[in-house]
């Protein structure tokens, strides 16, 4: 691993595949045998109960037909993306035919939570995807749009606006107001996103104690994370944590969508970051959070925390905030603190990126997406090899005696038959197909990376 590097860059206007034609050979063979399995809607109903008896959580097992994250709008998605990279062989039939089931539930529910993963906003991304540039689906489309509007205005009406101190699922990408906008970045009929916007610039801004998106120990989601941050915390996961609307914010200016003082937000957020971020044997990195202190201020880190090098927490996706940061105010000083941070995770052994999972939400999917985009925007041999390396990692940990090819690894390495994008091998077909194609993989600004 080179000791320095250049963050500049050659334009690329083109996605391409750095494997050799071996390697793609077997990466797309493994890809579209798994896209098949978990694309079986009665293996995916079998499989459901199953994972519900191998898991240790077995309240986190759900199948959410309109869900991005473990449902049909995902799968959708999944299929789509497939249709594009093989095309000729039906994807697109079958990706209509797990939207229409989707359409169906989201006709019968009540009101629906506007969230991205697992909400209404995940449905309107995965049919913004299909429409193929607003060619189909348009009725459909509007209709959502219809529904998600009010439903995201409420949902960050106050956000900013009151005492520091918030649940993280206001702001974050899974649940709050980064992953409405992030549907809406494509996709904004109804002039939503200006407010949500003004929304996430407004938990920016500076404060003289507890910054505004503070997480108060009464927000904390678990007994486990009270005990270990008592005071509460600052959080510094993409898909949970601050870099996941600075990750937005910079997006937005990219895409010519600003508010008053985004400029100046996206700023702020990444410097607090980059002053956050901690040096180790390998290098920088970034913890899954900054503890409070009774007195609502960050308490200064003396040692290196052991965290995951993954897409949700660690310093993959911190890495991916900073560098779309660095792009949105052409800020070399944050493109090349980027570029530290992800050759710091490629520097560390395998064994200590705690990314056992082949999975893409904590595993190596999701890395090995995050260093795909790195490899394009950077054209550094260090992402381009690396990228490699975790193809190998995949193709190696590909059993093709389990129900869709991947298992998801919990705790202690408990395996799970998952087919979901986030936690399934969907999402592992995604990253593998992304890898091996010349198909850009527009579907990962719901993970908020392009």
């Amino acid at each position: 691993m080179p000791g320095s590097t250049t963050c500049r860059r050659e334009p690329s206007s083109s996605w391409a595949s750095a494997l050799d034609a071996s390697r793609r050979s077997a990466t797309l063979f493994v890809a579209h045998d798994v896209a098949v399995r978990t694309a079986d809607r009665a293996r995916l109903r079998q499989c459901l109960p199953l994972a519900r008896r191998q898991t240790r959580y077995p309240e986190s097992v759900d199948w959410n037909p309109y869900g991005l994250a473990e449902g049909n709008a995902g799968v959708a998605v999944m299929c789509s993306y497939v249709d594009r990279c093989l095309p000729g062989e039906g994807w697109d039939a079958v990706a209509h035919g797990f939207l229409a089931e989707g359409v169906t539930a989201v006709e019968s529910s009540g009101p629906m939570h506007p969230g991205l993963l697992s909400g209404l906003s995940g449905f309107a991304f995965a049919l913004e995807s299909l429409s193929r540039d607003g060619n189909r689906y348009q009725r459909l489309l509007t209709a959502v749009d219809e529904m998600l509007a009010p439903e995201a205005s409420a949902a960050v009406a106050g956000l900013g606006t009151g005492p520091p101190g918030l649940p993280v699922s206001a702001f974050d990408l899974v649940s709050g107001a980064s992953g409405v906008a992030a549907c809406l970045l494509g996709h904004d009929p109804q002039g939503v996103l200006p407010g949500i916007l003004a929304a996430l610039v407004r938990l920016a801004e500076p404060t003289d104690g507890m910054p505004r998106w503070a997480t108060p120990p009464e927000f904390l989601t678990s007994a486990s994370m009270r005990r270990h941050y008592p005071s509460g915390n600052l959080n510094c996961g993409l898909a949970h944590g601050i870099p996941g609307p600075l990750a937005l914010l910079s997006l937005a200016l990219r895409a010519g969508y600003e508010v008053p003082g985004q400029a100046e937000a996206v700023s702020a957020l990444a410097h607090w970051l980059v002053s956050h971020g901690v040096d180790d044997a390998w290098g920088v990195g970034w913890p899954d959070a900054v503890p409070l202190t009774p007195a609502g201020r960050p308490a200064p880190r003396t040692e290196p925390a052991a965290t995951r090098s993954a897409w949700c927490y660690g310093s993959p996706g911190v890495a991916r905030s900073l560098w779309l940061a660095g792009e949105a105010l052409d800020d070399e000083g944050l493109r090349r603190m980027a570029v530290k941070g992800m050759t710091s995770v490629l520097r560390r052994p395998v064994a200590l990126r705690y990314i056992n999972s082949p999975t893409f939400c904590h595993g190596i999917a999701g890395l090995l997406h995050i260093v795909l985009r790195f490899a394009h925007d950077t054209a550094l041999d260090c992402f381009v090899d690396a990228s490699t390396d975790l193809v190998d990692q995949l193709l190696a940990a590909y059993e093709p005696d389990r129900a869709f090819g991947y298992a998801s690894l919990e705790a202690e390495d408990v395996a799970v038959d998952r087919a979901g994008l986030l936690n399934g091998a969907s999402g592992v077909a995604m990253a593998l197909l992304a890898a091996a194609t010349g198909v850009e993989p527009g579907w990962d600004r719901m993970f908020l990376l392009s």
